[in-house]
Order: structure tokens, then C-alpha cells, then sequence
């Protein structure tokens, strides 16, 4: 693979890097496949025992698989037992263990958050009563971060579709955690994209850098004091790493937050690096160094507030009048229906952790909301006609009609085929495999009727 030779000219002073060894792993027949496993949809036993031989060392849930499979045929893949991660990426949940109390009730923002990898790690280590509202401002991108987050399955996930600005201004001092995995020229991934050396240029790396600080100046004011903020790339450039940490060190006021255990990071193969100007620690990945891609991260405290932050909105209960017949039918689908709280919109109803109803009405407030909570659905006649959201949650109760499909059947079924069952029980049936949900199937009389989510369908052809 042919590496730029100026990105190679510029890296030749840079801290762990060596050109040999760097250019002999881009050479490498294929990179390592990581995933990530989803502690809210455990799998039997044997399945860990063999996907888990070599776990991520930095990562609780992280493991490497000795090959690379096809992802699209694996329906426990749409089930969201896992998510496919590359193995650097994963270091944020280091990060976090070590700069934040995660026991705690925390209020996250994943400000570049599209396609939800770093989110669904981070909602996998929140507590039941914490937030994560994770941001796209890319509409498209928006929607793949919906349906992963979806398939993760968390009560207290929202996403957002807004510019960086608008969060700064609109939600001032409100985080706890503010995580900017920022948009980058993209070096650290040349070996699993090749194509990206086309792409690659010192101009778009200025330009990149550029719009970095504008992504952190914009967004600053949303964090609170005390607040955590890790800042991430995946590119090797300087520019994008440690010069923007001395542009946060300058610009921000920040104490840079240096992780312990050292020794351990460089037996790992982690680089500890320092910028230039204020000597800011960060973290540098190389691939001949880890089992895994380019990457660097590091961490900052917010020393100082130069806002009014913003005030939540209390709720008064408001009457429904209705409220009677919606639990009635809801308490057929969700177990331990009280636990939580429900609203409407647009016909569709929309459970959530009650303690976050003034959260909500901010969000909705300030934000352009693409999910809060889970959708379930809405209300025809005397019962409800059931969302996806709702069939990739843990909220299902137990008495709800699971039909067990073959490997076969549940490719045809995530394609949207016609579904022929044995023996089908009339009316709404979950669709599994391997006792994880894939969706909803409705069977009448003469057919059986498939509602897996047209746009989310497999197209590929199967090999």
C-alpha cells in the first residue's frame, strides 16, 4: 500500500513512530478485526468462550476474532449483540474509567457521534439513570446512529441532529462528559481503507485542523465545570493531535488529565506523547505497535465557567385522559410498566426513565430530537401495533409470543422475504434467534405478515 510520502516526511519527528516497521504493517495481507460485545445482550457461554480467545486488553468487552466474517449474514449481528469496533477506538473506556466516576449519574454528550461506535461503548458503561445524547449533524449519518443505538437497546440514549454551536449555546454547562471523536484527514485508517491515501493531502489536514477548534470553540460552553472533556482522532498528523492540544491548553481553560499506570500503556504498546507548547499529555496508537489502527486521544478537565448555565425546565404531571387505557395496553408488552414514564407524539408513543422528563423537554426545547427512549409504537383500536425500537429493547415482557428461527429463516426474515413458520401462533409474534430478538412478524390466517424495517433490510446478495 502506497503511504503518502508527505505524511510520511511529516511523522518523521513524531514521538513512536517508525518508518520500517509502519510501512511493513500497511503492507500486511489484512488488518485484525475486533467487536465489541453488548453486556445488555449476553450471548450463551460457548458463544463468548469462542469469540473471546483473545479479548482487547484496554477494553472489558472488546475481543479480536481470528478472521474477518461477513457480518451481514450474521443475525445476531442485527440483534445487536455486538458491535463491530475497531480494537484502538476502544481506549475511550480506559479513558473514562480513569477521569470520571462512572458509578455516578452522569450527563454525556458524543458531540461526532455518527456511525455509534464510541456511543453504544459509552452506554454500555453508564448507569441505568445517567444520559448519553449523542450527536450527528449530518442528517444521513443521524439515521445509521438511530439504528445502532437501537439495536444497542439502552432506555437512556438520545440523539440529537444539530451544529456543535447549537448545543454550546442552547445546553450551556450542562455535561458532565463531553467526548469529540472529531472528524480527521483519516491517516490511521489507510490500512483498512486503501483508497483513503487518494484522499489524503497536507491541505486537508490544515483544513481539518481548522475545523477541529472550531468543533471543540463551538461546543466548549455545553461542559460544566469539572467536566471531562476526551478529545480523539483517527490520524496521525500532528496538526490534528498534539498541536489542537496545545490550541485547548491556549485557547481553553483545561488541566490536562494524565493516565495512570504508564508501564502498562507502553506494554500495550500505547505511545504517551506531549505537545510541543504546553507539554499536554495525549495518546498515540500505531499499528506496528498494537493490534490495531491509528489513533490518538487524550483528556482535559474544565477549570473555569464563563456562562450562565442552563436551567432544566421543571414539569408539572399534566392529565391524561387516556392514561388508564394506555397502561392497560402498554402492561401487555412492558414488564415492570410502572418503572416508567411515556409520551406522544406524532401518534407514536415513547417510553423513558421518568427521572429524565425534564431532561426530555430541554432536548425537545433546544435540539433537533431524533430519538429519546424507546418507540413503542402506536395505539390502533384496543392494542398497539409494536415499533422496532421496541422489539430490539430489554423491555419486553415475558409473555410475548417468540417464534425461534433457524439461521436460514432469519436471513430471510432480515431480508424481508415472505416467511413460511411452522406452526404459528395468530397475531404478533417476536421473531428471534438464538433467543435474541431480530423484530416483529404479524401472522393471519393466510400469511404471515414480515415488519422488519424496509430501509434496514439486507440487500446483499447472500454467498
Amino acid at each position: 500500500m502506497p503511504i503518502p510520502q508527505a505524511l510520511l516526511d511529516s511523522l518523521q519527528d513524531t514521538t513512536g513512530f517508525t518508518q520500517e516497521s509502519f510501512l511493513s504493517v500497511h503492507n500486511q495481507a489484512s488488518p485484525p478485526t475486533s467487536i465489541r460485545l453488548n453486556p445488555f445482550k449476553p450471548s450463551p457461554e460457548a458463544w463468548y468462550q469462542e469469540v473471546g480467545k483473545e479479548p482487547v486488553p484496554w477494553s472489558d468487552y472488546g475481543t479480536y476474532l481470528p478472521e474477518r466474517p461477513v457480518f451481514t449474514f450474521d443475525p445476531l449481528f442485527h440483534a445487536g449483540t455486538y458491535y463491530v469496533q475497531e480494537a484502538s477506538s476502544m481506549f475511550i473506556e480506559y479513558v473514562l474509567r480513569n477521569t470520571v466516576k462512572l458509578n455516578q449519574d452522569l450527563k454525556v454528550l458524543d458531540l461526532c457521534a455518527a456511525p455509534g461506535g464510541k456511543s453504544t461503548l459509552i452506554a454500555s458503561l453508564l448507569t441505568p439513570d445517567s444520559i448519553l445524547l449523542s450527536n450527528e449533524v449530518i442528517r444521513s449519518r443521524a439515521n445509521i446512529l438511530v439504528d445502532n443505538l437501537t439495536k444497542w437497546g439502552c432506555l437512556n440514549t438520545y440523539v440529537c441532529n444539530n451544529d456543535p454551536k447549537d448545543i454550546g449555546q442552547r445546553l450551556a454547562g450542562y455535561f458532565d462528559v463531553l467526548v469529540v471523536d472529531a472528524p480527521c484527514s483519516g491517516s490511521g485508517l489507510f490500512r483498512k481503507d486503501p483508497e483513503a491515501t487518494e484522499e489524503w493531502s497536507p491541505e486537508n489536514v490544515t483544513l481539518c485542523y481548522q475545523r477541529q477548534q472550531r468543533i471543540l470553540a463551538d461546543a466548549w460552553d455545553c461542559l460544566k465545570e469539572d467536566g471531562i472533556l476526551i478529545y480523539s482522532t483517527c490520524s496521525y498528523s500532528q496538526s490534528e493531535n498534539e498541536d489542537i492540544c496545545d490550541w485547548i491548553c491556549t485557547e481553553l481553560d483545561v488541566k490536562n488529565c494524565v493516565l495512570p499506570n504508564e508501564e502498562i500503556l507502553k506494554a500495550w504498546g500505547i505511545v504517551p506523547t506531549q505537545s510541543s507548547q504546553h507539554q499536554a499529555t495525549g495518546y498515540r496508537f500505531y499499528p506496528d505497535k498494537v493490534k490495531g489502527e491509528g489513533f490518538f486521544i487524550a483528556a482535559f478537565k474544565k477549570t473555569k465557567n464563563e456562562y450562565l448555565a442552563v436551567k432544566t425546565p421543571r414539569i408539572k404531571p399534566q392529565p391524561n385522559k387516556n392514561r388508564r387505557t394506555e397502561t392497560a395496553i402498554f402492561t401487555k408488552w412492558v414488564k415492570n410498566l410502572e418503572q416508567y414514564a411515556w409520551f406522544l407524539k406524532n401518534d407514536d408513543y415513547y417510553l423513558f426513565n421518568p427521572k429524565h422528563e425534564n431532561d426530555i423537554k430541554l432536548f425537545q426545547l433546544n435540539l433537533y430530537l431524533r430519538k429519546a427512549g424507546v418507540r413503542l409504537g402506536q395505539i390502533a383500536g384496543n392494542d398497539l401495533v409494536p415499533d422496532h425500537e421496541l422489539a430490539m429493547s430489554p423491555l419486553l415482557q415475558t409473555t410475548i409470543h417468540r417464534h425461534e428461527l433457524t439461521k436460514e429463516q432469519a436471513i430471510s426474515y432480515l431480508r424481508r422475504d415472505d416467511l413460511v413458520l411452522d406452526n404459528p401462533t395468530k397475531g404478533w409474534s417476536l421473531m428471534t434467534y438464538e433467543g435474541h430478538p431480530l423484530g416483529w412478524a404479524k401472522v393471519l390466517p393466510t400469511r404471515v405478515n414480515n415488519y422488519y424495517p424496509k430501509e434496514l433490510r439486507i440487500l446483499k446478495q447472500v454467498i
